[in-house]
């Protein structure tokens, strides 16, 4: 039975965004089918962002995630929910990821013949993600360059795999019945833990 920790990215600790409805819809599938769940609200964690590789390489998970960073290795898959700002994740995100998947926690030391060893194969990954433009224009003309990054840069380069994605377009206008859909949906991939 896989184990799930939800990284909810809107950076706005107030709540009551699309992204946190998504989150919680996941979770109540994830708990209708006696999953185990953890859940991280990046909003409302408090940590510095990096700003040097020293700093990266040799320094230590700031004490205000060191709970997050345990849940994400507890975790069997992990579920990231976000908007799209700017083409990619926002910076909070991004910095909470850097925060937490630091050598010798996501990656290791270089051994003869290769060159990192990913210290999180065998988990995987369902990111979700929001915006005001349609999808396909996201992923087919601006080629989801932001996305890729998430994917190849970030959790592929730690051994996650497979990631899978939902595209949640037009969020702004969208009717409440397109999102009770899409909440429906994000339900049911919680129910079978994808």
């Amino acid at each position: 039975m896989p184990k799930i920790t939800i990284i909810q990215g809107h950076p706005d600790p107030r709540g009551g965004h699309y992204c946190n409805a998504l989150a919680d819809a996941y979770a109540d599938g994830a708990s209708r089918s006696n999953y185990r769940t953890r859940r991280v609200e990046t909003a409302k964690l408090e940590f510095p962002l990096l700003e040097s590789q020293d700093d990266y390489v040799s320094g230590k998970t700031p004490e205000t995630l060191l709970e997050a960073q345990a849940d994400l290795l507890w975790a069997d898959h992990y579920v990231i929910v976000y908007p799209l700002w700017l083409g990619t994740m926002p910076a909070k995100l991004k910095g909470f990821l850097e925060q937490v998947f630091r050598p010798d926690v996501a990656f290791g030391k270089r051994e003869s013949g290769q060159l990192w060893t990913r210290l999180l194969e065998g988990k995987s990954a369902r990111v979700i993600l929001t915006m005001g433009m349609p999808a396909p224009v996201y992923r087919w003309y601006f080629g989801a360059h932001g996305l890729k990054n998430l994917k190849r840069n970030i959790l592929g380069f730690v051994g996650v795999k497979p990631i899978r994605t939902t595209f949640i377009g037009m969020v702004e206008g969208m009717s409440n019945q397109n999102r009770r859909r899409w909440i429906e949906k994000v339900e049911q991939l919680g129910s079978s833990a994808q």
